[in-house]
C-alpha cells in the first residue's frame, strides 16, 4: 500500500484471476450495499457492497486489454475482467464517479457501508439482519 502525492492512502484491488489490477485513493465519499437486481446478477450474490469515489481517483495498474466493458463506455458502465468475469467497478453519475466493488480490494478501505439501497427489489430469500438504514432507492445527497 502506498501514499499518493496528495497524501491519500492508495489501495490496491484486482480480479479473481489477477489479469486486471487497479489502484484507488482511499477517498471514498460513500459506501452502500446495493440490492438491485442488476447488482445481484452482476455479482451472483444477494447484494453488491461498493464504495463511491471520484473517477479520477481510480487507475488501472494492469490489464487494460483484459477488461470487459458492459454498458455505455462514456457515461455509465460496468468494468469486468474478460477472463474471469469479476466485476471490479462501475462508472456512474455521468462518468464522474466509480463504484468500486469492495470485495475486489486487497487493502481495507477506511469507509464502511452506511446503508442498504434498492431494498424494494432485494432477493426474497435474503434477510437483512444488521441495523443499517434501508432505502427503497439511492438516498438523497
Amino acid at each position: 500500500m502506498a501514499e499518493a502525492s496528495s497524501g491519500a492512502r492508495m489501495l490496491s484491488g484486482k480480479c479473481l484471476c489477477g489479469a486486471v489490477e487497479y489502484r484507488v485513493a482511499d477517498r471514498f465519499e460513500y459506501a452502500m450495499n446495493c440490492h438491485c437486481s442488476n447488482c445481484r446478477r452482476a455479482t451472483g450474490s444477494a447484494f453488491k457492497p461498493f464504495a463511491g469515489v471520484k473517477r479520477g481517483e481510480l487507475s488501472l495498474v494492469r490489464g487494460e486489454d483484459a477488461r470487459l466493458i458492459y454498458g455505455d463506455e462514456g457515461d455509465a458502465h460496468d468494468v469486468h475482467c474478460a477472463a474471469c468475469g469479476s466485476l471490479l467497478y462501475s462508472v456512474v453519475r455521468e462518468g464522474a464517479y466509480a463504484h468500486v466493488t469492495l470485495g475486489t480490494l486487497i487493502d481495507a478501505p477506511t469507509i464502511r457501508p452506511s446503508g442498504h439501497i434498492f431494498v424494494g427489489s432485494k432477493a426474497e430469500w435474503f434477510e437483512i439482519t444488521d441495523g443499517l438504514p434501508q432505502y427503497e432507492c439511492f438516498p438523497d445527497d
